[in-house]
């Protein structure tokens, strides 16, 4: 991989697909989902590397210190976290217990990250070897199989509904879409420079993405601490406004299709829900400690 593997549109006008796309959004309606707590999970390159979880009331708790800083992951209940060793063992950590759920996978490579499903049961990893294969294996390290496989390996992110993960290619050209139902994938359309995919809809239509504009830097590939989200209906490839004020420092989606965004404070950051709708529900203040730190997940 070169530099550009490992690496803005303007801001478009429609705002329908990204609230929309959630499993049983018109059914559920009228049920208001439970308030998030603020309750999330961060990491730091600053110092000792190491992924926390916040809870309010109680401050942080360090959750693990993955060998390797650059492929690693956490999942959306806030109590495990995945990474890749320098040995090419997929290690998976929760409490005091550590389990080697694979093994003989690409290491130093920031951009083959693990990634977690919305139940927090499972982990995908790209294998060694293998070309474009995506491997799933269930968190005590049963269950291995092929899921499918795609030219978007790349930070991969699963869809709250289980059926599709999201990558970017390896030539920081394109987003791919993983049906894990068929096996089989498919480019989306609107993306042409990402350099990180965060999050994916519950019905697996839009992608959080970074994309760089024309001239920038691409960067290495590592996860950002922050970065300016841009959310794209893979099937039409027409960008979603996101209606909330401030300079972003990114968003992401619950697994019941609230989308969560993160925006930048002087002295600590917000967040702020919509609703899948697109309509703000909360506002919470983050912890001071936090604002430098990278969001990795909200636990609702």
């Amino acid at each position: 991989m070169n530099n550009r593997a490992l690496a803005g549109a303007a801001l478009a006008v429609v705002f329908t697909s990204a609230f929309a796309s959630a499993p049983g959004a018109s059914a559920e309606a009228g049920a208001a989902p439970r308030p998030i707590t603020g309750e999330a999970v961060y990491f730091s390159y600053e110092q000792k590397f190491g992924v926390d979880r916040y809870v309010p009331g109680k401050g942080f708790v360090r959750i693990g210190e993955p060998s390797d800083n650059s492929q690693f992951a956490a999942s959306p209940d806030g109590t495990k976290v995945a990474w890749v060793t320098q040995r090419g063992e997929v290690k998976v950590k929760k409490g005091a217990k550590v389990t080697t759920v694979a093994k003989n996978v690409p290491t130093g490579v920031p951009c083959l990250t693990p990634a977690w499903s919305p139940d927090s049961r499972q982990v995908a990893f790209v294998p060694a070897g293998k070309g474009d294969s995506v491997m799933v294996v269930n968190a005590d390290g049963t269950g291995r199989h092929q899921a499918g496989k795609t030219p978007g390996v790349c930070h991969l992110a699963w869809s709250g509904d289980g059926r599709y993960l999201a990558g970017y290619t390896g030539t920081a050209d394109a987003v791919y879409r993983l049906d894990l139902r068929t096996g089989r994938s498919a480019k989306a359309k609107g993306i042409t420079a990402p350099t990180h995919v965060q999050s994916v809809s519950p019905g697996g239509r839009d992608v959080i993405v970074n994309v760089v504009p024309k001239g920038e830097p691409t960067g290495d590939g590592g996860w950002p601490s922050a970065f300016r989200p841009t959310i794209v209906d893979m099937v039409s490839g027409k960008q979603v406004a996101i209606p909330v004020k401030g300079r972003l420092l990114g968003a992401l989606y619950l697994p019941d299709g609230r989308l969560v965004v993160r925006v930048a404070g002087a002295t600590r950051n917000t967040l702020v829900v919509l609703d899948r709708t697109g309509k703000e529900s909360q506002r919470l203040a983050e912890p001071a400690a936090a604002r430098k730190k990278g969001l990795l997940q909200v636990v609702a």
